[in-house]
């Protein structure tokens, strides 16, 4: 009996089509780790910002620049979007209502950075495979009309290659498919708690006394 090893379907799939999937499915797994690494980042620092820079703005000499420092400091989108509230206390509660606006735009757009790389694997991988087992059939057409009679033997390995390319699309698909999701989830958990304490960063500063004119 021979031992099937991951060469071994390789070569039954087709090495053109399974190499594919085979990159595919590491282009996915690479881009998951890597959107995952940020979200996580985004969440974890999310908590934590907001108490530092609430307690620093209690104090009305200097609150504003401490606040400041702790965001320069902390990495992720949400310390980006306070700072840039920040930035434009001095000109008004207007202003930093536009900046957290617009900040917050910029960095929703840098979480769902890479993500439509996985949702087109998720969609192009089972096609791929599909095409597999359009080719295997065709070489299992051939070989019958070739041999003028229906074998096993003749068929079997068409067959074998449509089988495992549909398995191969499917195994990449279903995984970067679910990464998919748990990222846009977590993104989604993200963006609520990115509007839920921007606006209560912006009633912190009015309720303050942070107004324009204020350094």
């Amino acid at each position: 009996m021979t031992k099937e090893t991951f060469l071994t379907y390789i070569n039954d799939g087709g090495p053109l089509i399974m190499w594919t999937l085979v990159a595919l499915f590491a282009v996915g797994v690479t881009i998951t780790l890597w959107r995952l690494v940020v979200i996580f980042i985004a969440m974890f620092n999310t908590r934590r910002l907001y108490s530092k820079v609430y307690t620093a703005l209690q104090d009305r000499n200097g609150g504003l620049a401490k606040a400041t420092e702790i965001c320069t400091k902390t990495a992720g989108p949400v310390a980006t979007i306070v700072h840039a509230g920040l930035s434009r206390v001095h000109k008004g509660i207007d202003h930093v209502e536009k900046a957290v606006e617009s900040a917050g735009a910029v960095e929703m757009a840098f979480l769902e950075n890479g993500l439509v790389w996985l949702a087109t694997i998720a969609n192009v991988a089972p096609m791929i495979g599909f095409f597999g087992t359009v080719a295997g059939m065709i070489s299992a057409f051939r070989s019958i009309a070739a041999a003028g009679d229906v074998e096993p033997s003749i068929v079997a390995a068409g067959i074998s290659m449509a089988l495992i390319t549909t398995a191969g699309g499917l195994l990449v698909a279903i995984p970067i498919q679910m990464a998919y999701n748990l990222c846009v989830y977590l993104i989604d958990r993200i963006v609520v708690s990115m509007e839920e304490n921007a606006s209560k960063f912006v009633d912190t500063l009015v309720d303050l006394g942070y107004e324009a004119g204020v350094q």
